[in-house]
């Protein structure tokens, strides 16, 4: 339960790092960020891997490059769906996501919660 919650919190950090990086991206309050967190997390989990199974042939295809205009379309799907959570447009949800991706494993990886 406690690596849960230290990934849960180290991806919040993540996702407010890059609302500070990325331009078109803003988070409301703190609740929000908290919550566009955990709906990322949800969606990753899953809604991804139907989504990647569905595309399985356009990702193998351009040799796995099209998941992370996957992620960008879970990042989008997120700020759809989180109130406080807004991304202004598919080339910065991409970005965003790109940037959110790198830094969620670094800091998983420096805190070994996987």
């Amino acid at each position: 339960m406690t690596r849960l919650l230290l990934t849960w919190a180290l991806n919040a950090f993540a996702l407010f790092f890059v609302m500070k990086l990325v331009p078109g991206i803003q988070i409301d309050q703190f609740s929000d960020l908290l919550v566009a967190t955990l709906v990322l997390g949800l969606l990753n989990a899953f809604l991804r891997p139907l989504i990647i199974l569905l595309t399985l042939p356009v990702t193998i295809l351009t040799l796995g490059l099209f998941a992370l205009v996957i992620n960008a379309v879970m990042f989008y799907l997120a700020a759809h769906l989180v109130s406080g959570f807004h991304v202004t447009g598919f080339g910065v949800a991409f970005l965003a996501a790109l940037l959110f991706s790198l830094f969620s494993s670094v800091l998983n990886m420096l805190f070994h919660t996987k």
